[in-house]
Protein backbone atom coordinates (compact mmCIF):
# COMPACT_ATOMS: atom_id res chain seq x y z
CA UNK A 1 0.00 0.00 0.00
CA UNK A 2 1.11 3.35 -0.62
CA UNK A 3 2.29 5.48 2.19
CA UNK A 4 0.10 8.07 3.91
CA UNK A 5 2.62 11.39 3.57
CA UNK A 6 2.81 13.55 6.42
CA UNK A 7 3.91 16.67 6.46
CA UNK A 8 5.42 17.52 10.08
CA UNK A 9 5.10 21.24 10.37
CA UNK A 10 7.69 22.72 13.30
CA UNK A 11 9.34 25.72 14.32
CA UNK A 12 7.47 29.07 13.56
CA UNK A 13 8.24 32.83 15.17
CA UNK A 14 6.53 32.34 18.64
CA UNK A 15 8.86 32.16 21.73
CA UNK A 16 8.06 28.45 22.28
CA UNK A 17 9.92 27.98 18.73
CA UNK A 18 12.97 25.84 20.61
CA UNK A 19 9.97 23.73 22.46
CA UNK A 20 8.49 22.78 18.99
CA UNK A 21 11.48 21.52 17.84
CA UNK A 22 12.19 19.12 20.24
CA UNK A 23 8.16 17.98 19.94
CA UNK A 24 8.79 17.39 15.66
CA UNK A 25 11.98 15.65 16.77
CA UNK A 26 10.08 13.07 19.24
CA UNK A 27 7.18 12.69 16.51
CA UNK A 28 9.40 12.15 13.51
CA UNK A 29 11.15 9.07 15.39
CA UNK A 30 8.61 7.45 16.96
CA UNK A 31 6.13 7.72 13.63
CA UNK A 32 5.41 4.52 12.48
CA UNK A 33 7.26 4.79 8.94
CA UNK A 34 6.30 1.88 7.71
CA UNK A 35 2.40 3.35 7.21
CA UNK A 36 3.75 6.84 6.70
CA UNK A 37 6.27 8.78 4.62
CA UNK A 38 7.44 12.04 7.02
CA UNK A 39 7.86 15.28 5.41
CA UNK A 40 9.39 17.80 7.70
CA UNK A 41 8.29 21.24 7.39
CA UNK A 42 10.62 23.63 9.06
CA UNK A 43 9.64 27.42 9.95
CA UNK A 44 12.34 29.52 11.59
CA UNK A 45 12.26 32.14 13.27
CA UNK A 46 12.22 34.65 11.12
CA UNK A 47 9.15 33.03 9.16
CA UNK A 48 11.04 31.61 6.07
CA UNK A 49 9.41 27.70 5.23
CA UNK A 50 11.82 25.45 4.72
CA UNK A 51 11.07 21.68 3.45
CA UNK A 52 12.73 19.11 4.97
CA UNK A 53 14.76 20.82 7.47
CA UNK A 54 16.10 18.30 9.60
CA UNK A 55 19.50 18.51 9.53
CA UNK A 56 19.63 22.51 9.89
CA UNK A 57 16.88 23.07 12.22
CA UNK A 58 15.95 19.87 14.23
CA UNK A 59 18.20 18.63 17.42
CA UNK A 60 19.57 15.17 17.29
CA UNK A 61 18.73 15.05 13.64
CA UNK A 62 18.34 11.66 11.89
CA UNK A 63 17.16 11.92 8.55
CA UNK A 64 16.41 7.92 8.28
CA UNK A 65 13.32 7.61 6.65
CA UNK A 66 12.64 11.21 5.85
CA UNK A 67 11.34 12.08 2.30
CA UNK A 68 14.16 12.48 -0.59
CA UNK A 69 13.20 16.13 -1.36
CA UNK A 70 15.86 19.15 -1.28
CA UNK A 71 16.59 20.06 2.18
CA UNK A 72 16.99 23.38 1.23
CA UNK A 73 13.79 24.04 -0.67
CA UNK A 74 11.59 26.75 0.49
CA UNK A 75 8.41 26.05 0.58
CA UNK A 76 4.72 27.36 0.34
CA UNK A 77 1.39 25.64 1.25
CA UNK A 78 -1.32 27.36 -1.83
CA UNK A 79 -4.86 26.52 -2.53
CA UNK A 80 -3.59 25.17 -6.05
CA UNK A 81 -4.98 21.58 -5.39
CA UNK A 82 -5.34 19.31 -1.98
CA UNK A 83 -1.97 19.09 0.37
CA UNK A 84 0.18 20.95 -2.80
CA UNK A 85 3.92 22.21 -1.76
CA UNK A 86 4.88 24.70 -4.53
CA UNK A 87 8.53 24.70 -4.70
CA UNK A 88 9.51 21.24 -5.89
CA UNK A 89 7.04 19.39 -8.03
CA UNK A 90 3.71 17.78 -7.54
CA UNK A 91 5.90 14.97 -5.77
CA UNK A 92 6.41 16.97 -2.87
CA UNK A 93 2.15 16.98 -2.02
CA UNK A 94 1.50 15.76 1.49
CA UNK A 95 -2.19 14.10 2.35
CA UNK A 96 -2.46 15.76 5.92
CA UNK A 97 -0.04 18.18 7.66
CA UNK A 98 0.95 17.44 12.07
CA UNK A 99 1.16 20.99 13.06
CA UNK A 100 3.74 20.90 15.99
CA UNK A 101 3.82 24.66 16.51
CA UNK A 102 3.25 25.93 19.72
CA UNK A 103 1.78 29.37 20.78
CA UNK A 104 1.25 31.91 18.59
CA UNK A 105 1.43 31.71 14.72
CA UNK A 106 0.55 27.83 14.65
CA UNK A 107 -1.59 26.61 17.65
CA UNK A 108 -3.52 30.10 17.64
CA UNK A 109 -5.85 29.44 14.57
CA UNK A 110 -3.82 31.23 11.93
CA UNK A 111 -1.68 27.97 10.09
CA UNK A 112 -4.93 25.97 10.92
CA UNK A 113 -7.08 28.59 8.75
CA UNK A 114 -4.20 28.71 6.47
CA UNK A 115 -4.61 24.87 5.76
CA UNK A 116 -8.12 25.01 5.65
CA UNK A 117 -7.83 27.35 2.74
CA UNK A 118 -5.56 25.41 1.22
CA UNK A 119 -7.58 22.45 1.70
CA UNK A 120 -5.05 20.02 3.50
CA UNK A 121 -6.45 17.81 6.22
CA UNK A 122 -4.34 18.61 9.52
CA UNK A 123 -4.16 17.27 13.23
CA UNK A 124 -5.67 19.07 16.13
CA UNK A 125 -8.48 21.36 16.64
CA UNK A 126 -9.70 23.63 13.78
CA UNK A 127 -9.41 27.33 13.52
CA UNK A 128 -12.17 28.61 16.09
CA UNK A 129 -11.15 25.74 19.22
CA UNK A 130 -7.22 26.68 18.59
CA UNK A 131 -7.76 30.33 18.67
CA UNK A 132 -9.80 30.51 22.02
CA UNK A 133 -7.74 27.72 23.90
CA UNK A 134 -5.03 30.00 22.57
CA UNK A 135 -6.43 33.26 24.45
CA UNK A 136 -6.80 32.79 27.98
CA UNK A 137 -9.06 35.56 28.56
CA UNK A 138 -11.73 34.21 26.13
CA UNK A 139 -10.78 30.71 27.09
CA UNK A 140 -12.12 31.69 30.70
CA UNK A 141 -14.97 33.81 29.57
CA UNK A 142 -16.39 30.43 27.89
CA UNK A 143 -15.30 28.49 30.76
CA UNK A 144 -17.73 30.84 32.94
CA UNK A 145 -20.43 31.08 30.91
CA UNK A 146 -20.43 27.39 30.92
CA UNK A 147 -20.33 27.44 34.70
CA UNK A 148 -16.91 25.87 34.76
CA UNK A 149 -14.90 27.10 37.79
CA UNK A 150 -11.70 29.08 36.85
CA UNK A 151 -9.56 31.22 38.89
CA UNK A 152 -10.43 34.98 39.50
CA UNK A 153 -8.62 37.33 36.92
CA UNK A 154 -8.49 40.79 35.55
CA UNK A 155 -7.57 41.52 32.11
CA UNK A 156 -5.45 44.23 31.38
CA UNK A 157 -4.44 45.83 27.96
CA UNK A 158 -0.88 47.55 27.17
CA UNK A 159 -2.78 51.30 26.36
CA UNK A 160 -4.10 50.76 29.98
CA UNK A 161 -1.07 49.92 31.99
CA UNK A 162 -0.29 53.50 32.79
CA UNK A 163 -3.67 54.11 34.94
CA UNK A 164 -3.89 51.05 36.37
CA UNK A 165 -4.82 50.84 39.66
CA UNK A 166 -2.37 48.41 41.72
CA UNK A 167 -4.07 49.09 44.96
CA UNK A 168 -7.01 48.24 43.05
CA UNK A 169 -6.68 44.78 41.62
CA UNK A 170 -4.32 43.37 44.53
CA UNK A 171 -7.80 44.22 46.98
CA UNK A 172 -9.93 41.84 44.57
CA UNK A 173 -7.30 39.09 43.31
CA UNK A 174 -4.99 39.42 46.57
CA UNK A 175 -1.23 38.19 46.69
CA UNK A 176 0.11 36.61 45.74
CA UNK A 177 -1.00 36.47 41.94
CA UNK A 178 0.05 35.62 38.85
CA UNK A 179 0.92 37.41 35.54
CA UNK A 180 0.90 36.18 32.17
CA UNK A 181 0.78 36.43 28.41
CA UNK A 182 -2.71 36.13 27.40
CA UNK A 183 -1.41 34.43 24.07
CA UNK A 184 1.62 32.09 25.06
CA UNK A 185 2.41 29.26 26.34
CA UNK A 186 5.31 27.06 27.87
CA UNK A 187 5.04 29.39 31.19
CA UNK A 188 7.07 31.65 28.83
CA UNK A 189 6.61 35.23 30.34
CA UNK A 190 4.57 34.57 33.29
CA UNK A 191 5.41 36.14 36.37
CA UNK A 192 4.26 34.89 40.28
CA UNK A 193 3.93 38.27 42.39
CA UNK A 194 4.43 38.71 46.04
CA UNK A 195 4.13 42.23 46.89
CA UNK A 196 2.93 45.44 45.17
CA UNK A 197 6.51 46.38 43.81
CA UNK A 198 7.19 43.87 41.71
CA UNK A 199 3.23 43.56 39.75
CA UNK A 200 3.89 46.58 37.26
CA UNK A 201 7.60 45.05 36.43
CA UNK A 202 5.71 41.56 35.97
CA UNK A 203 2.95 43.24 33.71
CA UNK A 204 6.06 45.24 31.52
CA UNK A 205 7.71 41.26 30.69
CA UNK A 206 4.43 40.18 29.84
CA UNK A 207 3.83 43.03 27.71
CA UNK A 208 7.14 41.52 25.68
CA UNK A 209 4.88 38.67 24.69
CA UNK A 210 1.69 40.12 24.34
CA UNK A 211 -0.73 43.01 24.21
CA UNK A 212 -3.15 41.86 26.31
CA UNK A 213 -2.33 40.44 29.85
CA UNK A 214 -3.75 38.28 32.71
CA UNK A 215 -3.35 39.15 36.53
CA UNK A 216 -4.61 35.93 38.22
CA UNK A 217 -5.67 35.13 41.45
CA UNK A 218 -3.50 32.07 43.25
CA UNK A 219 -4.99 29.15 43.37
CA UNK A 220 -3.73 27.01 46.52
CA UNK A 221 -3.69 23.56 45.12
CA UNK A 222 -2.27 20.25 43.35
CA UNK A 223 -1.57 20.76 39.79
CA UNK A 224 -3.54 18.20 38.16
CA UNK A 225 -3.56 17.13 34.43
CA UNK A 226 -5.70 15.10 31.79
CA UNK A 227 -4.60 14.27 28.10
CA UNK A 228 -7.84 14.65 25.36
CA UNK A 229 -8.34 12.16 22.78
CA UNK A 230 -11.14 12.33 19.64
CA UNK A 231 -13.30 14.71 17.78
CA UNK A 232 -16.78 14.19 18.56
CA UNK A 233 -16.70 11.60 20.87
CA UNK A 234 -13.60 12.32 22.95
CA UNK A 235 -11.53 9.58 25.04
CA UNK A 236 -9.84 11.30 28.38
CA UNK A 237 -6.40 9.53 29.67
CA UNK A 238 -5.81 8.95 33.80
CA UNK A 239 -4.90 12.27 35.41
CA UNK A 240 -1.60 12.70 36.47
CA UNK A 241 0.04 15.51 38.82
CA UNK A 242 3.11 17.35 38.57
CA UNK A 243 5.28 18.91 41.75
CA UNK A 244 6.85 21.37 40.19
CA UNK A 245 10.41 22.12 42.03
CA UNK A 246 10.45 25.47 41.40
CA UNK A 247 8.49 27.82 43.00
CA UNK A 248 5.90 27.08 40.16
CA UNK A 249 5.97 25.24 37.09
CA UNK A 250 7.62 27.48 34.84
CA UNK A 251 9.86 27.23 31.77
CA UNK A 252 13.12 26.19 33.21
CA UNK A 253 11.06 23.84 35.42
CA UNK A 254 9.58 22.61 32.09
CA UNK A 255 12.14 22.24 29.79
CA UNK A 256 15.85 23.54 31.33
CA UNK A 257 15.95 21.57 34.75
CA UNK A 258 15.94 17.68 34.20
CA UNK A 259 15.11 18.00 37.92
CA UNK A 260 12.74 21.28 37.33
CA UNK A 261 9.17 18.78 37.94
CA UNK A 262 8.21 15.74 39.64
CA UNK A 263 5.53 13.82 37.88
CA UNK A 264 2.79 11.55 39.27
CA UNK A 265 1.51 9.28 36.74
CA UNK A 266 -1.27 8.56 37.53
CA UNK A 267 -1.73 10.65 40.15
CA UNK A 268 -2.80 9.94 43.86
CA UNK A 269 -6.16 10.51 43.24
CA UNK A 270 -9.53 8.59 44.70
CA UNK A 271 -11.84 7.00 42.26
CA UNK A 272 -14.33 9.87 42.87
CA UNK A 273 -11.86 12.37 41.82
CA UNK A 274 -10.45 10.70 39.09
CA UNK A 275 -14.07 10.26 37.52
CA UNK A 276 -14.83 14.03 38.54
CA UNK A 277 -11.92 15.42 36.52
CA UNK A 278 -12.00 13.08 33.51
CA UNK A 279 -15.47 14.22 33.38
CA UNK A 280 -14.49 17.77 33.61
CA UNK A 281 -11.37 17.53 31.07
CA UNK A 282 -13.77 16.38 28.58
CA UNK A 283 -16.91 19.13 29.42
CA UNK A 284 -14.00 22.00 28.89
CA UNK A 285 -12.64 20.25 25.43
CA UNK A 286 -16.48 20.29 24.18
CA UNK A 287 -16.81 23.70 25.53
CA UNK A 288 -13.69 25.19 23.52
CA UNK A 289 -14.57 23.17 20.42
CA UNK A 290 -11.62 21.32 20.60
CA UNK A 291 -11.00 18.22 18.29
CA UNK A 292 -8.04 16.34 17.89
CA UNK A 293 -6.13 16.42 20.85
CA UNK A 294 -5.78 18.86 24.02
CA UNK A 295 -4.03 18.55 27.21
CA UNK A 296 -6.49 19.80 30.14
CA UNK A 297 -4.95 21.17 33.17
CA UNK A 298 -6.53 21.66 36.66
CA UNK A 299 -6.00 22.60 40.13
CA UNK A 300 -7.26 20.63 43.16
CA UNK A 301 -7.87 22.62 45.57
CA UNK A 302 -8.19 21.57 49.68
CA UNK A 303 -11.54 21.61 49.48
CA UNK A 304 -11.68 18.74 47.07
CA UNK A 305 -12.92 20.69 44.10
CA UNK A 306 -11.19 21.28 40.86
CA UNK A 307 -10.30 24.47 38.63
CA UNK A 308 -9.50 24.94 35.35
CA UNK A 309 -6.38 26.58 34.62
CA UNK A 310 -5.92 26.39 30.77
CA UNK A 311 -6.45 23.84 27.67
CA UNK A 312 -3.63 23.36 25.58
CA UNK A 313 -4.84 22.47 21.99
CA UNK A 314 -1.33 21.59 20.92
CA UNK A 315 0.29 20.13 24.05
CA UNK A 316 4.10 19.78 24.25
CA UNK A 317 5.35 16.15 22.60
CA UNK A 318 8.84 16.44 24.02
CA UNK A 319 10.38 13.48 25.88
CA UNK A 320 9.35 15.16 29.12
CA UNK A 321 5.76 16.09 28.07
CA UNK A 322 2.35 15.38 30.04
CA UNK A 323 0.48 14.35 26.85
CA UNK A 324 2.02 11.50 25.83
CA UNK A 325 3.10 10.25 28.64
CA UNK A 326 -0.29 10.19 30.03
CA UNK A 327 -1.30 8.30 27.13
CA UNK A 328 1.00 5.85 27.43
CA UNK A 329 -0.13 5.44 31.29
CA UNK A 330 -3.45 4.97 29.91
CA UNK A 331 -2.53 1.91 27.06
CA UNK A 332 -1.80 3.79 23.91
CA UNK A 333 1.78 4.12 23.03
CA UNK A 334 3.89 7.15 21.52
CA UNK A 335 3.55 5.51 17.63
CA UNK A 336 -0.12 4.50 18.63
CA UNK A 337 -1.06 7.91 19.65
CA UNK A 338 0.65 9.84 16.53
CA UNK A 339 -1.50 7.09 13.86
CA UNK A 340 -4.33 7.82 15.89
CA UNK A 341 -4.17 11.63 16.11
CA UNK A 342 -3.38 11.63 11.87
CA UNK A 343 -6.36 9.28 11.19
CA UNK A 344 -8.30 12.10 13.50
CA UNK A 345 -7.50 14.90 11.22
CA UNK A 346 -8.30 13.17 8.00
CA UNK A 347 -11.67 11.78 9.61
CA UNK A 348 -12.54 15.42 10.49
CA UNK A 349 -11.26 16.86 6.92
CA UNK A 350 -13.27 14.17 5.26
CA UNK A 351 -16.58 14.89 7.48
CA UNK A 352 -16.56 18.50 6.37
CA UNK A 353 -16.32 17.77 2.80
CA UNK A 354 -19.70 16.17 3.55
CA UNK A 355 -21.11 19.91 4.15
CA UNK A 356 -21.90 21.81 1.22
CA UNK A 357 -20.31 25.17 -0.06
CA UNK A 358 -22.90 26.90 -2.24
CA UNK A 359 -26.33 26.90 -2.31
CA UNK A 360 -26.89 25.86 -5.48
Amino acid sequence: MKKTRVGILFGGKSAEHEVSLQSARNIIDAIDKTKYEVVPIGIDKSGQWFLNEAEQLLPEANTEGLSDADQNALVTLMPEGRGELVGQSASDSVDVVFPVLHGPLGEDGTVQGFLRLADVPYVGADVLGSAVGMDKDVMKRLLRDANIPVAAWRTVFQFQLDNLDIDDVISELGLPLFVKPANLGSSVGVSKVHDKSALIPALKEAFRYDKKVLIEAFVEGREIECSVLGNETPIVSVPGEILPQHEFYSYEAKYLDEKGAVLHIPADLSEEAVKQVQALAIHTFQVLCCEGMARADFFLKNDGTFVVNEINTIPGFTRISMYPKLWEASGISYPELIDRLIQLGIERYERELKHKTSFF
